[in-house]
């Protein structure tokens, strides 16, 4: 049976304080909404509905290359009806209705949202309905719950030590789901019911327009619950199975920076899990953050505080000292990374060492036994075998050949004003300390640049080649005085 995905995606945020669409906050480096859209994918879903309206255009702007169907939730104003969702509680959309229609002008829950999406959705297909802000939900939990789902509906459920604002899950004795109940409208018995409805659901595209049409505003609130389904379902025969998720933070959803940072750290665990699971040695596993993806050979260290942007892949027994951050890097086996080094859109080869305090900007490449020390730059560069750099140096624009050795204060001058140009050194060259390289330049192979020198023209190889000022010394100088 193919599968079409609603994903409820049009929140407000009122307590993210943020001018930000709620599912375009950022959790682990990505959109929320990325990874429930991830889920979708990997559920191999023929359809997926995306019900969007607050920030709609920055929504469908930050995900242009999704294949997905854009439903907009906006505010008509007009005769017939203006609906905005308000907010996503976990166990229910609550959405603002306004209609021409006195008798219906009440707060209405996730009906309205999901009735947008309805027309879009195969009768014969199985429905899940996601939320955009609930984005730690596993791809197994999913599978469960839509194999439980079978020609009736399915619904995910959790056990909370504290359920206090959650709708509560009302058994019968045979533990079969009986009802759901908002906390609003529950006895004092059923809000000592510890099992919570988590809102995500899987259901048959045939009964979906039928049941929704029946949902009813008889509680205490007067609002139109999306967990009457459970009702109209077992009124009409259907099984209603519930699938129990250990693991609150799967099915948690996001209201605010607080919400976002608790589930921040959530995934951090999950990844700090896998990574020991995968033999990762790590100093703290509460003191790591991975924004996108870290692939680790064996035996890597990872000490405390380290931050892994985009795509980083570690080969066998490096090691990253404490404060480092790297972005978009490929490190080769056996190199050791020291501390508060920053490494960006570069790759490094095999038993290299960089840093304490070096940084590699976009494009730096790095080839085996490269050692680049504290406070030294390269940017859009190429250091050949066994080259090194220890101490305070700019490499900008440059290739260089193996075993080059770049003294201490040493930059290459690769900007004019208006274009840049680059620096060749050739293999095993030497520069001496406080050399000034103006490009476009080429040190030939066995140069030797002495100390202070200030290099604008191509240098013979073999050489020691000297660019200095004859130093002078005045007799009898004396230094002026201050009045």
């Amino acid at each position: 049976m193919p599968l079409d995905v609603i994903v409820l995606a049009a929140g407000l945020g009122k307590r993210m304080r943020s001018t930000l669409p709620k599912v375009l906050h950022p959790l682990g480096g990505r959109p929320l909404l990325a990874y429930v859209l991830d889920a979708a994918r990997e559920l191999g879903a023929r359809k997926t509905i995306v019900v969007h309206g607050h920030g709609a255009e920055a929504v469908r702007s930050a995900f242009a290359k999704s294949d997905v169907q854009w439903v907009l939730q906006a505010e008509q104003l007009g005769a017939v009806v203006a609906v905005v969702v308000v907010e996503h509680d976990v166990d229910r959309v609550v959405l603002l209705q306004r209609l021409a229609d006195d008798q219906v002008g009440r707060l209405v829950a996730g009906r309205g949202a999901v009735q947008q999406a309805q027309p879009f959705i195969g009768s014969d297909a199985q429905v899940l309905i996601l939320y955009g802000d609930v984005p730690l939900v596993r791809t197994e939990t999913l599978k469960r719950l839509l194999e439980a789902a079978g020609d009736g509906l399915a619904i995910t459920t959790a056990e909370l030590d504290d359920p206090r604002g959650y709708g509560r899950i009302v058994r019968e004795r045979t533990g079969r789901v009986e009802r759901i109940v908002e906390e609003k409208d529950a006895s004092a018995a059923e809000r000592g019911i510890r099992e919570i409805n988590a809102g995500l659901m899987a259901l048959p595209g045939r009964r979906l327009s039928g049941w929704l049409a029946k949902i009813g505003n008889r509680n205490a609130q007067k609002e139109y619950y999306l967990t009457d389904l459970v009702t109209l379902a077992l009124r009409d025969g259907a099984a209603v199975t519930a699938v129990k998720v250990d693991d609150p933070t799967e099915v948690a959803g996001v209201n605010s920076k607080r919400e976002l940072a608790l589930l921040e750290r959530a995934l951090q665990r999950r990844h700090a899990e896998r990574l020991l699971e995968d033999g990762v040695s790590l100093g703290d596993p509460a003191r790591l953050d991975v924004r996108g993806t870290l692939e680790c050979g064996a035996d890597v260290a990872i000490d405390v505080n380290c931050v892994f942007e985009g795509r980083v892949s570690l080969g066998d027994r490096v090691r990253i000292a404490p404060n480092c951050v790297l972005r978009n890097v490929t490190i080769g086996a056996d190199t050791e990374v020291l501390a508060f080094s920053h490494l960006e859109d570069s790759e490094i080869g095999a038993r290299c060492r960089v840093g304490p305090y070096a940084r590699l900007r976009p494009g730096a490449n790095l080839a085996d036994e490269v050692h680049i020390g504290n406070f030294v730059e390269v940017k859009a560069s190429r250091l050949g075998r066994a080259t090194k750099a220890n101490h305070l140096s700019y490499i900008g624009d440059a290739e260089l050949g193996a075993h080059v050795n770049v003294g201490a204060g040493t930059i290459t001058c690769n900007y004019d004003g208006a274009a840049k140009h680059r620096t060749i050194i050739e293999d095993d060259c030497f520069i001496g300390s406080d050399t000034t390289l103006v490009a476009p330049v080429r040190v030939a192979r066995g140069s030797y640049i002495g100390a202070g020198s200030t290099i604008n023209k191509d240098t013979p190889a073999g050489q020691l080649t000297l660019a200095r000022a004859r130093q002078v010394s005045i007799p009898g100088w004396k230094p002026p005085k201050k009045s």
